[in-house]
């Protein structure tokens, strides 16, 4: 017997906690608002909007507002300082820093330890209880799992207390059970610099039987390229012969699935999505065949949702399909009623499912065209199938108007293997953002207020040379891929040389 059949037996009773989720959804988060409101009445922030007393959800909105980072970035610095019972019981030692936020200000986000283990462990249990249930001849724990992690410095003067990439937090919290399975080694995926850890964590791997990779598509992808380059193999199979599964996450993976079906050939691969952020971990990849992925119901998130198009905020059990959210989080990280600034809109309200369509801040909306992510990719996507192309990195942004009233998208594109007529996939790109997006299709109708987009080719390593300018290289950094100013782009045009 292989040591993957003996611990399947430990995923077991998660399974049948999880089918709760096929219809017990509103059961499940009202239970998950009632145990945080226990847990955090005596706290700073319980006692100022009354947990104590408050019975249930509609008591919940009437006493509490919606908060983003700002309102709540003043007891997040004296948590950090050392204070405790702020957001949330006892001193949080651990704060998770995201760049995800369109003015380039870093957040640091609160990880409690219950945080850490019914937030964020709990969803990396689920993904493999998952995984092994969709895949019965599984071997993934007969080897080892390659596991990206940013770095961590230390948090002002506090004794035992950390920031860095909720990655780095999770390595360095790990049951050291789990280093036994896992590479590299822990001093390596803690390392700062992207460009020597890439390498090292290449020549770690190399000689390890890997069955299982996980981390955020575009790092994994500069790792996996290094392991080639270093080992002169031609496919990642060849390297690593057992290697069964990735678990991504981060970004959209869409722009890179061709280049890791072109990587790694073998049929056996499997790929799986996951929605964790530094806030939290939110969804998983349950169907294979499904692109959209399943809400976690019964972690220490409280979830709601604001409709994009206008509307008030409701609970899961008032969300509707096919309608863009922004979300809005509860947590036992003391994050209360928080705009985590993703966006997100439901396949299925039975069970929940739903796909990230995008940011609530990384959108263009300069002339009433409402783009968003999701529009992107799939736009992306069909001018790649048709062309040929594979995209590598992306970001766009509006072009004003000019004298003439003019005006326009411009797209940085950096790709890996550019179309061989631009032209046509500007064209392609446009028609298909036009077939999903109603509201630029109105603005492009006739050229009259939005001429036809414009690409610009980006030179090979332009947006790394560009992230590593803003210390931003590797971890769980992002590219922002739309803006409604020019900030960003401007910054990469000036560098495209």
């Amino acid at each position: 017997m292989n040591i993957t059949s003996i611990a399947r037996h430990l995923f077991t009773p998660r399974m049948r906690d999880l089918e709760k989720h096929q219809t017990q959804g509103e059961l499940l988060q009202r239970k998950v608002l009632n145990h945080l409101l226990r847990r955090a009445k005596d706290t700073e922030y319980g006692r100022e909007h009354g947990f104590a007393t408050t019975k249930g959800y509609e008591d919940f909105v009437k006493f509490n507002s919606v908060n983003t980072y700002e309102e709540l970035k003043g007891q997040i610095d004296r948590m950090r300082h050392g204070e405790s019972n702020v957001l949330w019981p006892g001193r949080v030692k651990w704060y998770a820093k995201s760049s995800g936020t369109t003015n380039d200000k870093s957040k640091f986000i609160p990880v409690s330890s219950e945080g850490l283990h019914k937030l964020h462990y709990a969803g990396g249990f689920d993904s493999v209880a998952l995984y092994l249930r969709n895949n019965p001849q599984s071997r993934i724990f007969d080897g080892r799992a390659l596991i990206l992690g940013g770095s961590h410095a230390p948090n002002y003067n506090q004794s035992n207390s950390l920031v860095g990439d909720l990655s780095a937090i999770l390595i360095e919290n790990i049951n050291p059970l789990a280093n036994l399975l896992r590479i590299p080694k822990k001093e390596t995926a803690l390392l700062s610099d992207f460009e020597v850890k890439r390498e090292r964590i290449a020549r770690e791997a190399i000689g390890k039987d890997v069955t299982n990779i996980s981390g955020v598509p575009s790092w994994m992808l500069s790792v996996l390229n290094c392991v080639m380059e270093i080992s002169g193999k031609t496919h990642l199979e060849e390297v690593w012969p057992n290697l069964e599964v990735f678990f991504h996450g981060g970004v959209a993976f869409t722009p890179y699935r061709k280049q890791y079906e072109q990587l790694i050939t073998s049929p056996r691969m499997h790929y799986m999505e996951t929605y964790n952020a530094s806030e939290g971990f939110f969804g998983l990849q349950d169907d294979p065949a499904d692109k959209s992925m399943l809400l976690m119901l019964d972690y220490d998130v409280f979830y709601e949702f604001q409709p994009m198009d206008g509307g008030d905020i409701v609970p899961l059990w008032g969300v509707e399909k096919d309608k863009n959210y922004a979300m809005i989080i509860s947590t036992s990280c003391g994050l209360w009623r928080y705009m985590i600034g993703d966006t997100v809109r439901f396949t299925s309200t039975n069970p929940y499912k739903f796909i990230i369509s995008g940011r609530t801040k990384s959108f263009i909306n300069a002339f009433g065209e409402e783009l968003i992510v999701d529009n992107a990719e799939q736009g992306l996507a069909y001018a790649c199938e048709l062309t040929g192309a594979e995209v590598q990195e992306y970001t766009a942004a509006p072009v004003f108007m000019d004298a003439q009233a003019k005006c326009r998208h411009q797209w940085l594109i950096e790709f890996r293997k550019a179309p061989d007529d631009l032209k046509q996939f500007a064209r392609l790109l446009d028609e298909r953002l036009q077939q999903v997006n109603s509201d630029y299709e109105a603005k492009r109708y006739k050229d009259i207020t939005l001429q036809p987009l414009e690409i610009v080719k980006a030179r090979h390593g332009l947006f790394d040379d560009w992230m590593k300018l803003r210390g931003k290289l590797g971890g769980q950094n992002k590219v922002p891929r739309l803006c409604n100013t020019r900030e960003h782009i401007d910054q990469l045009l000036t560098l495209n040389k």
